[in-house]
C-alpha cells in the first residue's frame, strides 16, 4: 500500500480556527499536512501568499494536494498560474468567493478570479447556496482554470457558520479526488 500524498491546507481570510473542517483534516494527518503560514492573515498580501504556499510545498515530502477554502482558492488559482510545473499534484478548491461581488472583504481586494487554464489537475468543490459568491460565478471560476465541479448542495460558505462541521463528506471527496491523482 503507497502512502498518501501530503496535503497542504490553504485556508481563507484570517485562517481556520480549530473547528474548522481544514484545522480537523490537518490534525488528522498531522504527519503529512501542513498550513500555509503568511503574515498577512488578516490584511492578506497575494505577494506573502504565494511565498507562504511555496514555502509549504517545499516542506512536504513530495508533491502534494492543496487543500483551499475561501479566499485561498483565489490564492492558489494565482499561485498555479505562476507554478503549474508539476510540484502539486492536484488542487482541492472549496466555495471561491467572488472578488467582485460586494461582501469581498476590502482588506483582500488584491487577489482576483483566474484568468487561465492550469495543468495541473483541479476539482472546484460548490455549494448552491454560499453567500460570499453565486454558483454560476463559482463555475465560471471552475470553467476559466479548467477544472472539474462538484457541486454539494446547499451548505452555505462550507465553514463552521454553515454547519459542516468537519465535513466527513467532503473529506471522501477529497481522498477521490487524490486517488485519481
Amino acid at each position: 500500500m503507497s502512502r498518501p500524498r501530503p496535503w497542504v491546507i490553504v485556508p481563507g481570510i484570517w485562517n481556520s480556527d480549530a473547528g474548522h473542517w481544514q484545522s480537523v483534516w490537518q490534525a488528522d494527518r498531522r504527519e503529512d499536512a501542513v498550513r500555509i503560514a503568511p503574515t498577512s492573515w488578516s490584511e492578506p498580501d497575494p505577494a506573502d501568499w504565494s511565498a507562504a504556499l511555496d514555502a509549504a510545498v517545499a516542506a512536504v515530502d513530495g508533491p502534494p494536494v492543496l487543500v483551499a477554502h475561501s479566499l485561498g482558492v483565489l490564492a492558489v488559482a494565482e499561485w498555479l498560474a505562476e507554478h503549474d510545473d508539476g510540484r502539486v499534484a492536484g488542487a482541492f478548491l472549496v466555495a471561491p468567493p467572488d472578488p467582485d461581488a460586494p461582501g469581498f472583504p476590502h482588506a483582500a481586494r488584491g487577489f482576483a478570479f483566474p484568468t487561465r487554464a492550469v495543468a495541473t489537475p483541479t476539482l472546484v468543490v460548490v455549494s448552491d447556496d454560499d453567500p460570499y459568491c453565486t454558483r454560476d460565478r463559482a463555475e465560471g471560476l471552475a470553467a476559466v482554470l479548467g477544472s472539474d465541479v462538484e457541486r454539494i448542495g446547499p451548505h452555505g460558505h462550507v465553514n463552521i457558520a454553515s454547519g459542516v462541521g468537519d465535513w466527513v463528506a467532503g473529506r471522501t471527496l477529497l481522498e477521490a479526488f487524490a486517488d485519481r491523482l
